[in-house]
């Protein structure tokens, strides 16, 4: 059984102004081929799949084609909400997407047993069993209790996603004896995730999902699965160097600190015996973007690199960070002069050293539908010299001011 394990596709999403439709066209024309070149009998997408709750109609339309793609090749999909993805948008067509070969877990349920999820192989045996568990909100599994500290929430949320899993893994091993005797062999045990675990290497694209409750969930905290599959942090790895706990990472690039990143999906092969390989598959770039720095005199080199991944029709999108010369006032200008001719684009400027009004106007292409609260706060404090312990103290009450907030929301 060879799963295709990906995560974090964002379908919909604006990067700066800039729509990444062509981007996830060319991603959905890739992975389709990859199919059929190594032989995968089913794909799983642990998260995230749209940007957000309302998509554009080009969005949806993209992820019809995945779908129907899908089941041309005869390969199943199993699709698990983010905490991107509305619960409502994804459950909309889940009845008629299960016609086409495609399973739709969009939040937890209390029936554990539905979400135990049996995907098959190319020939329509069964090949693996899921422990399909899409990202949980806290209001999922936990009722909030009044006069709770920070500490006791934490622990509260955690102890409910551990039940949770656990409930669901005994589902899907009395699932897994029921089909062995059936089919007198073994079948392997998957299991899902989207969410963070403890030692993951995050990027500034990614959004804290539990917000002044849940930091990070401990791996020892997972059921003993063959494989884990998990979701929601954009870059590739392995979880605390255990091979068969991955975050696969996002296919596309969605913020600058990532654009060094050599994106992947990953090849999971397993049989009666369990986890025997996992293969990570290189994802082509489908739009050059970089993150450079220097001073004016010394830009000039690192945009002729940066230029030569573009073209004129698609050019390649450039964060620039200026240093020693950040203090001029007409500096945009000055980039703008830098940059012509190349087919380069510049989405962002960042003073290295200015104060709090210029590095605002150098980022005015930034806008706040673009950032979440808590980026808003980490920007602003990002400008104040205080203490290393001053900051945590301060952004741990604004975090705990937001939850407040959002829990006395209707």
């Amino acid at each position: 059984m060879r799963i295709l394990h990906t995560s974090d596709w964002h379908l919909g999403q604006h990067f700066m102004g800039k729509s990444r439709q062509a981007e996830h066209q060319a991603l959905i024309v890739w992975l389709l081929a990859q199919v059929e070149e190594q032989s995968v009998d089913a794909v799983l997408i642990a998260g995230d799949i749209f940007d957000s709750g309302t998509p554009p109609s080009y969005a949806r339309e993209l992820y019809s084609q995945l779908v129907v793609g899908l089941h041309e090749a005869g390969v199943a999909l199993l699709l698990l909400g983010g905490n991107h993805d509305s619960v409502a948008t994804l459950g909309e067509s889940r009845d008629l997407l299960s016609r086409l070969g495609t399973t739709v877990v969009a939040a937890a349920s209390d029936d554990a047993a539905a979400q135990v999820v049996v995907l098959p192989q190319r020939n329509g045996e069964p090949g693996c069993i899921v422990c399909a568990i899409p990202f949980i909100r806290p209001r999922d599994v936990l009722q909030s209790q009044a006069g709770q500290s920070a500490e006791d929430k934490q622990l509260s949320l955690q102890t409910a996603i551990q039940a949770h899993y656990s409930a669901v893994f005994a589902a899907a091993i009395e699932r897994q004896s029921a089909l062995q005797s059936e089919l007198g062999r073994k079948l392997p045990l998957i299991a899902t995730g989207h969410l963070t675990t403890v030692g993951a290497s995050t990027s500034e694209s990614v959004r804290e999902i539990y917000v002044g409750a849940l930091e990070a969930f401990p791996t020892t905290a997972f059921p003993p699965a063959d494989y884990i599959a998990l979701g929601h942090i954009h870059r590739p790895q392995k979880v605390g160097g255990q091979e068969h706990i991955r975050y696969c990472g996002s296919p596309l690039t969605l913020s600058f600190d990532e654009a060094k990143q050599q994106k992947e999906v990953l090849l999971v092969d397993l049989n009666a015996d369990g986890l025997q390989a996992v293969t990570a598959l290189p994802v082509p770039r489908f739009q050059g973007l970089a993150s450079i720095s220097g001073n004016l005199a010394t830009l000039a080199g690192p945009i002729g690199a940066a230029a030569a991944e573009g073209t004129f029709e698609r050019p390649t999108w450039l964060e620039v960070t200026v240093v020693e010369d950040d203090y001029l006032a007409d500096l945009p200008a000055r980039i703008e002069a830098l940059t012509a001719g190349w087919p380069v684009e510049v989405l962002r400027i960042r003073r290295q050293r200015g104060n709090a009004t210029t590095q605002l106007a150098a980022e005015a292409l930034e806008t706040l539908d673009e950032l979440s609260p808590h980026d808003v706060f980490a920007r602003r404090l990002q400008q104040e010299e205080l203490a290393e312990d001053l900051q945590l103290a301060l952004s741990e009450r604004y975090r705990r001011i937001v939850t407040a907030l959002q829990e006395e929301a209707p």
